[in-house]
């Protein structure tokens, strides 16, 4: 069934409708559930990721050198 076959029948249905009154209706209420399933889907998502991620940094190989303080250095 094509989309404007749809449309043309459901249009005796809003002819029924108060025409001052405009709610969203059961096709707003699926819009913003379906919304609120993928940003909850994508929350789930970014926490098991950043349950991944090792934030300890290795030290780099430190050199004779660069382990003196500065202070040391400028005497």
């Amino acid at each position: 069934m094509y989309a404007t076959q749809a449309l043309t029948n459901l249009v005796p249905l809003a002819e029924e409708l108060d025409k001052n009154k405009v709610t969203p209706g059961v096709l707003g209420f699926i819009v913003f559930a379906a919304l609120a399933v993928g940003v909850w889907a994508l929350m789930k998502s970014m926490n098991r990721h950043m349950g991944r991620v090792n934030f300890e940094e290795t030290p780099e190989p430190a050199s004779e050198e660069s382990a003196e303080p500065v202070s040391a250095k400028r005497k």
